[in-house]
């Protein structure tokens, strides 16, 4: 007597730009692939380092991922030259970003009218660029009130170290609790001023796909999504276990810094004032003023809405 073994249902592939290299803010796609939720939801997801956030979107824009780790500005920009991204889930609730600098009892940075005259050192395409006087401008303050410096992005952070530029930018959950560690390392310890504190109530990183995809295989988009935001549920519950798991697959990780970035993810990821608390749910409000903020400061002209740079369709209970 002869028995069949019927074959076990593959896997739908799906690939993930992580924008950058594994950290903590991409640390829920990480911990969902370990621990075996994506494949509980039927998928198989490959996650490949990124080089930026715009790169990131054009790149799914493009066919390249079927997802991403992107922010709505980047969207926003990749739909004004025609693209069709969009944000499916938000990671920061508000914008991680800040400028740090190096705390000393000569320097005492806690409102915006310290900034003024001190240096700031940003990549030549860094968005930083763009955003920086824009929000010097919203706090009526003009754009000279910081010596913005564009360069070499290898160099910043051992100019920003040496004190020969006064501020850097960091972002919470990702390049912050690096520049905390290079600090210690030398005795020195780490200040920042958030922009959100200062009138820039705008939405930071989240889960980006493109309009094809959508349209072509909703239910698989969902299934993402939700074993997505599953990861990082588990992930703020369960720190230093999520720590280990990335760093078993980013072996250049510390797990003091992962930890960090982690702790500082899971209070991003909350949004109080929003009607709806489940994870990843984006707010109308916060999203226009995100896009008109960025209108300004990238000088847009095209028409782009915000219904159109993102959509809670699949944000599930």
């Amino acid at each position: 007597m002869s028995m069949s073994v019927m074959p076990a249902q593959a896997l739908d592939k799906v690939r993930f730009n992580l924008a950058w290299l594994p950290q903590g803010s991409t640390g829920g796609v990480m911990v969902a692939v370990a621990k075996g939720f994506y494949a509980e939801a039927g998928l198989e997801v490959l996650t490949q380092r990124g080089y930026g956030g715009q790169r990131t979107v054009n790149e799914i824009d493009q066919g390249l991922f079927e997802f991403g780790y992107g922010d709505p500005i980047s969207v926003m920009l990749n739909r004004a030259n025609g693209g069709k991204t969009v944000m499916v889930g938000a990671v920061n609730t508000v914008w991680p970003a800040a400028l740090c600098y190096l705390e000393s009892p000569k320097r005492k940075i806690s409102k915006m009218a310290d900034l003024k005259g001190l240096s700031l050192g940003g990549g030549a395409a860094s968005p930083l660029q763009n955003i920086v006087p824009a929000w010097l401008l919203a706090n009526s303050l003009p754009a000279t009130h910081v010596k913005l410096l564009r360069l070499d992005p290898s160099v910043i952070n051992p100019s920003f170290l040496d004190g020969r530029i006064d501020l850097a930018e960091c972002w919470e959950g990702a390049n912050k609790p690096l520049l905390d560690a290079l600090a210690a390392r030398e005795g020195k310890t780490v200040g920042m001023l958030r922009y959100r504190d200062f009138n820039l109530n705008i939405y930071g990183n989240g889960i980006v796909t493109n309009e094809k995809l959508i349209a072509s295989n909703p239910e698989l988009v969902k299934r993402f999504v939700a074993a997505t935001f599953r990861g990082y549920d588990y992930m703020r519950k369960n720190p230093d276990e999520a720590a280990d798991l990335i760093a078993a697959s980013a072996k250049l990780s510390t797990k003091s810094i992962l930890l960090q970035q982690i702790k500082e993810t899971a209070l991003l990821m909350v949004d109080e004032g929003a009607d709806n608390k489940k994870l990843g749910y984006i707010r109308a409000d916060r999203m226009h003023g995100t896009i008109e903020f960025a209108k300004k400061a990238f000088q847009v002209t095209a028409a782009v809405r915000g219904a159109e740079v993102y959509t809670n369709r699949f944000i599930v209970d």
